[in-house]
This record gives structure tokens, sequence and C-alpha cells, in this order.
């Protein structure tokens, strides 16, 4: 008997190294399935969900909201099949060009559009004057007023008539068919590095 110890001790290790080698590929295997259909389901989850920007989630985290970011593209986007009137340019040399322009849209956009000399450094929001215009007297008094804002930024503006206007406010309309703009022979530029804004 004393001879079929180590023979049985031997025989006990191999089947339980055996059974728990089988264990231990089985328990591997499973890891690996749960961790690729974990990483699947990620995955997935990142497809379906928009990207959140570092600033959207500042917002999201801290309760504030911003304005929606200014693209530049296509000047007459959402204008496409607004009527077209047809206005002149005048430059400060007395230059003149004529350019179609979309009703609905503003002055300053249609300049832009056209690559007329026209800043507009605060790009529409009547925050600077340098999209500043001069109209002709029966233009401008079919024009709407001027708001408190944008007369706040026409006193900041250089070479001031009595019929000038901010670009950004006036609005395009089948009535300015024909009308001449004029542009003043300077504007103020406000930025402190000396940087020129170009026509989008």
């Amino acid at each position: 008997m004393a001879e079929f110890g180590p023979l049985l001790l031997r025989t006990i290790t191999s089947v339980t190294s055996r059974a728990l080698s089988r264990n231990a590929k089985g328990a591997a295997r499973q890891c690996r399935e749960r961790c690729s259909a974990a990483a699947a389901a990620s995955e997935a989850r990142a497809v379906a969900a928009p990207s959140v920007s570092a600033f959207q989630h500042l917002e999201r985290r801290r309760g504030i909201s911003s304005s929606a970011r200014a693209c530049h593209g296509d000047h007459e986007e959402g204008f496409e099949h607004a009527e077209t009137v047809e206005i002149t340019w005048e430059n400060k040399d007395g230059l003149k060009k004529k350019t179609a322009a979309k009703c609905g849209m503003n002055l300053m956009r249609v300049a832009h559009k056209h690559g007329i000399d026209l800043e507009g450094a605060c790009e529409g929001v009547c925050a600077c004057s340098t999209c500043h215009v001069i109209m002709s007297n029966e233009v401008f008094d079919q024009l709407p007023e001027a708001s408190e804002d944008e007369e706040d930024m026409l006193d900041l503006a250089f070479g001031l008539t009595e019929t000038s206007r901010l670009g950004c406010q006036v609005i395009v309309t089948p009535e300015m068919d024909g009308i001449v703009v004029k542009l003043p022979a300077a504007t103020r530029n406000f930025y402190v590095d000396g940087h020129v804004p170009q026509p989008h």
C-alpha cells in the first residue's frame, strides 16, 4: 500500500492541475468575451452620441450658455429663393460697382459677398461702426428708424452724415432696386493690435 502512496499523490495532483488549467482557460475565455462585448458597447455609444467639446462640457457643468458660433460660408444661405434687386456701390473715389442683392439680406452681407470694401469688424452684431454706409435722402427716408444701439455706434463713425446708417442694420427690400450706396472715406478701426478685418 505504501508504494501506491506516491503514485496516488501524483495522479491526484495531475488531475487537479488539469482541472485547474481548464478552469483557468474557461475563465480567461469568459473574460475576453466580456471585454469584447464591453468594448463593442462602448464604441456603439461613442458613435451614437454627439461629440461634446470641452467648452460644451463646461457649459453643462457650470450651467452657463453661449450663443452659436458664427459660421462663414455662402452669404446667401437661406436667401436662395428670395427676390433679387440691383444695388450700386460707390467708393470714396467715386468708382461704382453694380451688384445683385437678395431681399432679406443686410447690406453688409451683400458687400462681403461681392468683395466691396466694407469691413464689418463686429460681424454684424451692431457693436462697431466699420460697416458705415451713406444712403441717399430718398432711400434714407424710406428705411425703418435706426435703433438706439445703432445710433450709439453711428456716433463713433468717421465722416458721419445725416443719412448715415450701419450696413449690418439695413435690410434689402424690393423697393431698393437700383439704389446707390456710398462708402465713407474711412472707417474707425478699434482693434488694439492694428488688425484690419477683411470681408468674409
